[in-house]
This record gives structure tokens, C-alpha cells and sequence, in this order.
């Protein structure tokens, strides 16, 4: 990234807009139950990992906000659980967009609780599969992500296939 803090930053905002579409994809219509779906005796549960990606996103702002705040939280309630990662991707998104300056680099943020975050919504993919309700792949380079949209409505799939 290097270029000027404000690109790096710009990035960072984009990246937090991918996480949201590709999130929001491995959310939405989610079968009754798959919060609780368990792979094996030894893997989070889908609930669990969402509420480790919300805690990944709040202690991202916390580093950006100078505090570094790390939490365990207990998994919610699917819904409730889908509402909390979305309103932590508004927060941090919020904060990046603001004049607030980031008290870490924004390469570090990428590099740590982003990427993180981008892996576990990965292994929630996965695990609908595995559930027997895969999510649709997709034309990443294609789809329509847009900084600032970090909610959970999302552009439909351009180019969707098996």
C-alpha cells in the first residue's frame, strides 16, 4: 500500500466493503439450525465464528482508535449474531471514513483483524456446504462492492455459478 496514508486508509475501507459483500453472501439464508452446525468435536460452531468475526471487527476499531480492546464473546442468536457483525463493519467503516486519525497502521489492521476476518467468513462458506446449503459461487473481480457499503444489503451477483 505505501503510497500515502490516505490511499491506505481508502484501501482499508474497500477491503471492509468486500468483507461485508462476501460476508452478507455467506449470511444470508442461512437454513434454520447452521448457527449450530458442528463440523467435528473440535471446530467452532457457525454462531461462534460469527461472534468471533464481530469481536475481530470491534477490536479492529479499538486499534485504530488507539485502545486495543480484545474480547471472547459468547455466540448470540443467528439473527442477532448477523446484526452484530453488520453494525461492527458500520463502526469501524464509520471510523475509517471519519478525520480521526488511525493510531495503528492501516497495514497492520489489514494484515491482522481484516484478513482474520476474511478467512472466517471463508470457513462459514465452508461449513454451509458442509451444512448441504452451499453458498452460490461467484466472479469476485466482477461483483459490484462499493466503499462504504457495509451493510447488510448488498449489490445482487453479477455473475454467479456452481
Amino acid at each position: 500500500m505505501g503510497s500515502s496514508p490516505e490511499l491506505s486508509r481508502q484501501f482499508l475501507r474497500h477491503a471492509i466493503a468486500t468483507l461485508a459483500y462476501r460476508g452478507g453472501k455467506a449470511l444470508r439464508e442461512a437454513p434454520p439450525g447452521f448457527g449450530e452446525f458442528r463440523a467435528s468435536d473440535s471446530t467452532r460452531t457457525p454462531a461462534e465464528i460469527l461472534a468471533h468475526l464481530a469481536d475481530l471487527l470491534d477490536w479492529a476499531l479499538s486499534l485504530a482508535d488507539g485502545k486495543s480492546q480484545a474480547r471472547n464473546s459468547s455466540p448470540l442468536p443467528w439473527k442477532d449474531g448477523v446484526d452484530r457483525f453488520f453494525r461492527a463493519l458500520e463502526k469501524f467503516d464509520g471510523y475509517l471514513a471519519s478525520e480521526h486519525p488511525l493510531q495503528s497502521p492501516a497495514e497492520k489492521l489489514f494484515q491482522g483483524p481484516v484478513v482474520d476476518s476474511l478467512t472466517h467468513v471463508g470457513q462459514l462458506a465452508i461449513l454451509r456446504r458442509m451444512a448441504g446449503v452451499p453458498v452460490r459461487g461467484e466472479n469476485y473481480f466482477q461483483a459490484d462492492i462499493q466503499t462504504g457499503r457495509v451493510g447488510p444489503e448488498q449489490s445482487p451477483p453479477r455473475r454467479e455459478f456452481d
